[in-house]
């Protein structure tokens, strides 16, 4: 695996391109600033595959780290289940995590965590994670972690770069709660901002997509943001193998059976593929839309349903 600077560099960790306001958060932390031992998540995992996908390479620095690939796909025994796992529980201000995953030729892998990923209060700082993903040729990725769930003044910044081949399928989702609802906190978090975007080997964009909510500063039950719902879900379905016409037509289909949502699907440029948006009104109806929309995917892409993972 290549990497542009040396694991201790701050630039292999730390996003550039950041919005202004984050920049603004950029102080420093008590007790265990940002760099330390413990703030800086680093996994980096390779597969590859002989007929069953295997991990051919594998880093992990603390707090991140991988299970051992699982194989529980019964429609793709050859499949590896990944789960991906954070010792700290949650993340907190000053902390940065950077995943590299790269899938080669003909490898195929499903990529999860093993619960939602908590974003903890934060008043010096802010919390960032990048995603590096490559699909390699004939290749099939996912991407799809348990939700988001952003504590009071939490501020959060996610890149997501993948890099797919022609020949490649990808599909990526995210979910986004309104946070601890019990304890009277709906989309309490000072700022999230998750960016995606798309490119082909050789470097050419194919997509960009970004969500950028700032609660403190914006309303965001305004009909242009979230209106009347609270949960926001996503989902990417990368494929110039697959007609984006069909596919936007079946996701569709999928998400007709789900009344108490509103979502639309839409043909992303340069025939990259299709995008999902679902607002809700509860986790659970969300989730339900978003896995129906997994599974028509999964489907299209290589002709097996999606599974039904119990988490370890």
């Amino acid at each position: 695996m290549t990497v542009a600077f040396s694991r201790g560099d701050p630039r292999h960790y730390t996003p550039d391109r950041l919005p202004r306001e984050f920049l603004a958060y950029d102080q420093t932390v008590d007790h265990l600033d940002t760099g330390r031992p413990g703030k800086v998540g680093l996994l980096e995992v390779t597969f590859a595959s002989d007929g069953i996908t295997r991990l051919v390479h594998h880093f992990q620095q603390t707090p991140l780290h991988v299970f051992r690939p699982l194989y529980v796909d019964p429609g793709r025994p050859d499949l590896a289940v990944v789960y991906v796992l954070s010792a700290g529980g949650g993340v907190l201000q000053g902390d940065r995590y950077r995943l590299d995953v790269v899938c080669e030729e003909g490898a195929a892998v499903h990529l999860t965590t093993q619960a939602a990923t908590k974003l903890y209060r934060m008043d010096r700082n802010y919390a960032s994670q990048l995603l590096h993903l490559t699909a390699g040729p004939q290749s099939f990725l996912e991407y799809l972690p348990d939700p988001i769930i952003p504590y009071r003044d939490a501020r959060f910044f996610q890149r997501t770069l993948l890099t797919i081949h022609p020949t490649a399928t990808a599909i990526l989702g995210e979910t986004l709660l309104p946070g601890r609802v019990a304890h009277g906190e709906r989309h309490a978090y000072t700022h999230f901002v998750g960016q995606t975007e798309t490119r082909t080997p050789d470097g050419r964009l194919l997509f960009a997509d970004t969500i950028n909510l700032a609660p403190s500063s914006s309303k965001l039950q305004s009909p242009g943001r979230l209106g009347d719902h609270d949960v926001l879900a996503s989902l990417f379905v990368v494929s110039q193998v697959l007609r984006p016409r069909d596919l936007n037509a079946r996701l569709r289909a999928a998400l007709d059976h789900h009344p108490a949502i509103a979502a639309g699907a839409s043909e992303l440029p340069n025939g990259a593929g299709v995008s999902v948006r679902i607002l809700g009104p509860t986790s659970t109806a969300v989730r339900a839309a978003l896995h129906a929309t997994w599974n028509e995917a999964r489907l299209a892409a290589i002709g097996v349903p999606a599974p039904n993972l119990r988490k370890p």
